[in-house]
This record gives C-alpha cells, sequence and structure tokens, in this order.
C-alpha cells in the first residue's frame, strides 16, 4: 500500500471491513484481493477525495465491480 494519511487509512480499513462483511471473506483474504488486483492503491487510495464523501452500499457495488472486471468472483 502506498503512503496515505490518517483519515485515507481510517476509510481504507472500514471499505475493506466493509467489504469482507458483504463477501463473507475474512478482512485479511479481502486486503489480499484489493491489494493484489492493485484497487487498493490505484482506486481506493487514489480517489479517496471523492469515494470517501459516498455512501457504504454504493462503494461495495462499485469495488466489487471492480473485483468482477479483474476476473476475481467473490
Amino acid at each position: 500500500m502506498t503512503h496515505c494519511t490518517e483519515q485515507e487509512m481510517d476509510f481504507s480499513v472500514f471499505l475493506i471491513r466493509k467489504l469482507a462483511e458483504a463477501w463473507k471473506k475474512t478482512t485479511p483474504e479481502t486486503y489480499r484481493i484489493l491489494t493484489d488486483t492493485n484497487i487498493m492503491d490505484e482506486y481506493i487510495l487514489k480517489c479517496y477525495d471523492t469515494l470517501h464523501t459516498l455512501g457504504t452500499e454504493y462503494l461495495i457495488e462499485d469495488v466489487t465491480g471492480f473485483v468482477h472486471e479483474k476476473g476475481i468472483i467473490v
């Protein structure tokens, strides 16, 4: 994961936990999926300024769509 601010870290942890819950996976499994696909660095952290203003349901659907585009079924 790239260097990030405390707010970006808090948001990332929040989102990883929500995704893990939605995907019925562990937090480490979810983190690994997001880092292996570069979604964590290239989308979640890079677009933090916009993403942190969006609702949880939208974020889960959005990130899940990106993961599917990378060929991973969650």
